[in-house]
């Protein structure tokens, strides 16, 4: 017999998830993605900041699933989908096109950054979506220091020990946490001329409180610890202007203000790549203003129930951007594809979301954690996020490594990963993430939930 053909666009955790759901199914999988890794997410902020290396939360996507001879995997850019024919069109980086036919179609290849539609700030405020945008911050932070040591005038030296960050979700309250422990700790004795201490560091959000999805009550428990590291917390403030010398931010009370700081990171909203709008006009399924596709209960697309999205890039029930989302809603799609092919009659049951908590980390010993009625926050919820993380962390090697980095960190507030290269790299307009729109200013990459 032909086996039947699955292919899975994504090796984020929507991908892997439906590819772990298809293991005992007599099915041919092949695996398109732009990276040859699974990148855990939730953790890039930490490989931006020095605390664990590339190695540590990326993966060979060919190693994660050595254990799976059913699967093919591919390194190449899926353009389009020929729905008539179901054949996807993918693009390796280099080589000739490529055609590969399906019965059935997982799309899980997530958001990209969004800049509310101004692609021009993309040069001089980088994101946290992939690997190269993680090693592009780092180099942003650290050469920050570098360059107000060499400095001779004040007011430069001033510009370049200011950071600033827009977007009070997860991943801006975690990095400005991190850039304060930076400047506090790991180079407090490290300078002739400069105290890194002095740096500033201020997180702009238009909302009223960071992290609004973990409730006011933590959100307030949240604002304090950021109060107590010293980040400059600024909300009801929408960047409007970003160069490379600093950002305009316009006030709730309408006034703009210029802020001088050399380095600006955008951790704040995301949108569908191209390939969500391609699908969509193929197969006549609707989109959210993000650009996501909107979904059957059973995460088909409507008229097409060999299409299944899953993952950041699907909307239904307007579920959250979560690693967790991801994970159940990747292993759903491929348990659907594997009932069908064992003859089950009955109907499916719909998708449906079971809701494990939030954690995010805002220093060494802070964090805070949100599981339905319980919240936790300061030591006892950085335990928890602890637990979460090495948890989820693929690879036994990837768990070990990332322990004893944290082990390091938090006793004595070093950081062994602090190379960089001189050049920072830019890009014109946001990267595809290998996992809404400029209206959608959400964090798309919570940290994963507690199994």
């Amino acid at each position: 017999m032909t086996p039947r053909r699955v292919v899975i666009l994504g090796g984020g955790f929507a991908g892997l998830f439906a590819v772990r759901a298809l293991r005992s199914a007599p099915v041919a999988v092949t695996l398109v993605d732009r990276c040859a890794h699974h990148l855990f997410q939730p953790l890039l902020y930490q490989c931006a900041s020095g605390i664990l290396s590339e190695g540590q939360i990326a993966q060979p996507l060919r190693a994660v699933l050595r254990r799976h001879p059913q699967v093919r995997c591919l390194q190449a850019t899926a353009t389009d989908v020929d729905v008539a024919r179901q054949v996807v069109h993918a693009q390796p980086t280099d080589g000739d096109a490529l055609e590969l036919p399906y019965d059935d179609l997982i799309v899980g290849i997530g958001v990209r950054q969004s800049y509310f539609g101004h692609d021009e700030f993309a040069p001089y405020a980088p994101g946290m979506k992939t690997l190269a945008d993680a090693l592009a911050v780092r180099t942003k932070i650290y050469r920050a220091f570098e360059r107000a040591e060499a400095s001779e005038d004040p007011q430069e030296r001033s510009r370049w020990l200011t950071f600033a960050l827009v977007g009070g979700g997860p991943t801006g309250v975690e990095l400005a946490g991190q850039i304060r422990e930076i400047a506090g700790h790991t180079l407090d004795r490290e300078f002739s001329t400069i105290d890194p201490g002095q740096a500033r560091v201020l997180l702009f959000d238009g909302s009223d409180g960071v992290l609004g999805a973990f409730g006011p009550v933590l959100s307030r428990k949240a604002a304090r610890t950021l109060d107590t590291l010293g980040v400059e917390t600024h909300l009801r403030s929408i960047v409007t202007h970003v160069d490379d010398s600093g950002l305009t931010v316009r006030r709730k009370d309408g006034d703009t203000e210029r802020v001088e700081a050399r380095t600006v990171l955008w951790t704040a909203g995301v949108e569908a790549p191209p390939l969500a709008t391609a699908l969509a006009r193929a197969t006549g399924a609707e989109q959210d203003r993000a650009g996501r596709i909107k979904v059957e209960p059973d995460l088909t697309i409507a008229g097409h129930p060999e299409i299944r999205v899953v993952g950041d890039l699907m909307s239904l029930d307007k579920l959250p951007g979560l690693a967790e989302v991801a994970m159940q809603s990747g292993a759903y799609a491929g348990r659907r594809i594997r009932h069908s092919m064992e003859g089950r009659t009955r109907k499916p049951r719909p998708f449906r979301y079971l809701d494990l908590g939030s954690a995010a980390y805002i220093s060494r010993g802070r964090a805070v954690v949100k599981m339905g009625r319980f919240h936790a926050s300061g030591l006892i919820g950085w335990l928890i996020w602890l637990f979460i993380h090495i948890a989820f962390l693929t690879g036994f090697r990837s768990r070990i490594g990332a322990l004893l980095s944290w082990a390091v960190v938090f006793a004595s507030g070093a950081r062994r990963e602090r190379a960089y290269t001189a050049a920072v790299p830019h890009a014109a307009v946001p990267v595809t993430s290998p996992s809404g729109p400029a209206a959608d200013p959400v964090d798309r990459h919570e940290p994963p939930r507690p199994a």
